[in-house]
């Protein structure tokens, strides 16, 4: 159980604690899922991981990354990343992520949204991998050699892919609230979920601290993670920008073009830091 200068104990399994602290559990070459930028992006505790300095990073994209990764990437966090793509949208490609994997500085495992999901569905279940018949004559298989085809034991030429399962080290996620049972409200983001079920540990910021228990009404319990499976909180308000959180806020645009014109070199990206984040790195990563 963490123990932060701040934190106030809920439970046995979660605890309340300041940003630093939060960030403070994920240690060097840590596997991390990581949500794609309609769920909740942790991009406070993306910037505090920067300033941090942790390193060698693996990153599990539940399916793609945007930002995140690529800031990560740029800051020289980032050992191998597993991932359907890693894009920022329409405002273009992520250019850290991009100049990385053409330098062939940065581990990329090209994967896609069904099979990023099915092998965290495997350790979620508790099994040691899941069936995917949708990656049968894609040009992927040909580069994943942990991934198998075999022919269906309930059938004769039907061949199917065998996806060993992942357990994370550490889902990272934001979210609206919490409660101060250490209960998280993610309401329709499904997919967190399965991310905190399969994870080792499980790390949450969000935007504020509800006054009771979610488990209180049936409506809001439809939409809670349990304690149970939350390792520690720390609240973050507009913890996901300049990403936006559904319901709650937008994208910054200007500032996500803004880092996209300058990100397109390392002295750029250093620049881009400093002048939309705030954050100094001292040398070009």
């Amino acid at each position: 159980m963490i123990a932060g200068n701040q934190g106030v104990a809920m439970t046995a399994t979660a605890e309340i604690v300041d940003l630093e602290t939060l960030v403070g559990e994920i240690p060097d070459g840590a596997l991390i899922a990581v949500p794609p930028d309609y769920t909740g992006v942790p991009m406070a505790a993306t910037f505090a991981l920067i300033r941090r300095g942790t390193r060698a990073l693996r990153l599990y994209c539940v399916p793609y990354s945007t930002l995140q990764a690529d800031v990560l990437i740029g800051a020289g966090r980032v050992a191998s990343i597993e991932a359907a793509a890693v894009t920022l949208g329409e405002i273009g490609l992520a250019p850290r992520f991009t100049a990385a994997v053409e330098a062939g500085t940065l581990t990329m495992r090209d994967s896609t949204c069904p099979a990023l999901h099915a092998a965290l569905q495997a350790s979620e279940k508790g099994v040691p991998f899941l069936p995917l018949r949708g990656l049968l004559g894609s040009d992927i298989l040909a580069h994943r050699p942990d991934w198998s085809v075999i022919d269906s034991p309930f059938g004769t030429d039907d061949p199917i892919v065998l996806l060993p399962a992942v357990a994370p080290d550490v889902a990272l996620l934001h979210a609206p609230m919490a409660d101060r049972d250490g209960n998280v409200w993610i309401g329709r983001r499904r997919e967190m979920a399965t991310m905190v079920h399969a994870a080792r540990r499980t790390l949450f910021t969000v935007e504020t601290i509800f006054d009771g228990s979610f488990y209180d009404t049936e409506a809001m319990a439809a939409g809670a993670v349990p304690a149970l499976y939350v390792d520690a909180v720390a609240v973050a308000p507009r913890g996901a920008w300049p990403l936006g959180l559904a319901e709650h806020y937008d994208q910054d645009t200007a500032v996500l073009r803004r880092y996209a014109e300058l990100a397109r070199t390392e002295q750029g990206f250093v620049r881009a830091l400093e002048e939309c984040f705030g954050i100094t790195l001292g040398v070009a990563a």
